[in-house]
């Protein structure tokens, strides 16, 4: 669908956008900290800024799609058949510690599917890009305006785990809560060449079509964590499988040997 292309082309101009705004207070000693759910569930004033102009441009050119933001909540217009499912700052936690894999997540929704994933890293100046059925690229050059030609993503092709560098994340709640991934890394970590913990799922799922990381899981996701990177996996020949259902969205990403035998092991 060409409107697919056109709202991924927006996405893209909104993301360059947030990547200054990410830039220009990253490691600035200016940066305002808060907590929210808990003193592990950090927000900063940059999360609530990138979400603001976010909400404010998606609303301006789409006045009749409903948006779905971390930091302000649902933006919902009745019977729409487009959704914007935006992390503002995805890796706040890295960012107010002055490291560099954090970034913008921008998924977008057609009739409940997800059809555009646009995920960008200003740091490190590499842009994903997803559109349904046109398959997964990586760019670089968004920082200076001149995009250089993507390289087209496919997962690994790795089969034997052994060989593998896998990555996870961590609930806000693994102090209070059993369910919280601990017991499934420790499983998995003897099995494996490496494990990376990288503090942004979009990230991960980003490295995942890359396949710079073979594999992903983790557990108590939500929609704006992965709706975008969910796209980008996908349309890099990857697959999505929940592995439970009582902690909102628990995914594995990876080709589908991988997926499967991560999902014969964690729980």
């Amino acid at each position: 669908m060409e409107e697919f292309k056109e709202i991924k082309a927006f996405a893209v101009k909104m993301a360059a956008a947030v990547g200054e705004i990410q830039m220009d207070s990253f490691r600035s000693p200016r940066l305002q900290i808060d907590t929210k759910t808990s003193q592990y569930d950090v927000v900063t004033e940059v999360d609530k800024a990138c979400e603001a102009y976010l909400v404010k441009e998606i609303s301006s050119h789409y006045p009749t799609h409903s948006i779905i933001g971390e930091e302000t909540g649902k933006h919902i217009h009745e019977g729409a058949d487009w959704e914007w499912v935006v992390d503002p700052l995805d890796g706040t936690n890295s960012y107010s510690q002055g490291l560099p894999i954090f970034c913008v997540s921008i998924g977008v929704r057609y009739k409940g599917e997800p059809v555009v994933g646009v995920v960008y890293a200003p740091y490190l100046d590499e842009l994903y890009t997803a559109v349904k059925g046109q398959g997964a690229e990586m760019q670089q050059g968004l920082c200076i305006g001149e995009l250089l030609p993507g390289d087209r993503l496919h997962v690994s092709r790795k089969t034997d785990l052994g060989e593998c560098v896998v990555a996870t994340g961590f609930p806000y709640d693994k102090a209070t809560n059993p369910v919280n991934n601990i017991d499934n890394a420790a499983k998995i970590l003897p099995q494996v060449r490496g494990f990376r913990r990288m503090g942004s799922c979009a990230y991960d799922m980003c490295c995942v079509a890359m396949g710079t990381i073979d594999v992903y899981w983790e557990l108590d996701l939500k929609e704006y964590d992965c709706c975008a990177g969910m796209v980008i996996v996908k349309e890099a020949g990857g697959e999505i499988k929940h592995f439970r259902d009582d902690r909102n969205i628990s995914i594995i990403a990876g080709n589908t040997t991988l997926v499967e035998k991560i999902n014969n092991i964690i729980k």
